[in-house]
């Protein structure tokens, strides 16, 4: 992890379309981009923000005439890929798409980089909400009750989420 005052360029992903406007501004004052654009996606292939990644980098290799690879890094709840771009050379040709779990993650588990300080958010590409859902057995109807019924049986009731750290972890 490099602690230079350089930081690294990221798409702040799933919450990353801006970045196509912005790298043609930053290419007209330099002969940048001369060479492919590696964008690390530190989810698996597939996922929710591996499409929007193969969407944009397409779009942008256009507008930059440069190829940008998408690179999926997934492991570590996004640790390994996200990594890989604080250590890589800030110098544009490698940058991150991510998404909200980028900077709530480090709030309940240590990471080898510093998600504020390590990273320049560029753009929001996209948003999404999540929804609360039970069981149609569950004897509740809004929140209020959900939350009541958690508190008078401790240790019934049962919550999925993808991972600690993420948004839906927090929420729940």
């Amino acid at each position: 992890m490099s602690k230079s005052p350089s930081r690294r360029v990221f798409a702040f992903g799933l919450a990353a379309a801006g970045l196509a406007g912005a790298l043609p501004s930053l290419a007209q004052k330099s002969a940048y981009p001369n060479r492919p654009i590696h964008l690390i996606v530190p989810f698996p292939a597939g996922g929710s923000v591996d499409p929007l990644a193969r969407i944009l980098s397409q779009k942008m290799g256009e507008d930059l005439g440069q190829q940008l690879i998408v690179d999926n890094r997934p492991g570590g709840n996004t640790i390994i890929g996200t990594d890989d771009v604080a250590r890589a050379k800030p110098d544009g040709y490698t940058i991150l798409m991510t998404a909200t779990s980028h900077v709530t993650f480090p709030l309940v588990v240590s990471t080898p980089y510093d998600a504020i300080k390590d990273f320049t958010p560029v753009s929001t590409l996209s948003s999404s909400n999540m929804i609360l859902v039970v069981h149609p057995s569950v004897p509740v109807h809004n929140v209020p009750e959900l939350i009541a019924l958690a508190k008078a049986k401790p240790g019934v009731l049962n919550c999925a989420t993808s991972g600690p750290g993420n948004p839906n972890d927090l929420a729940s």
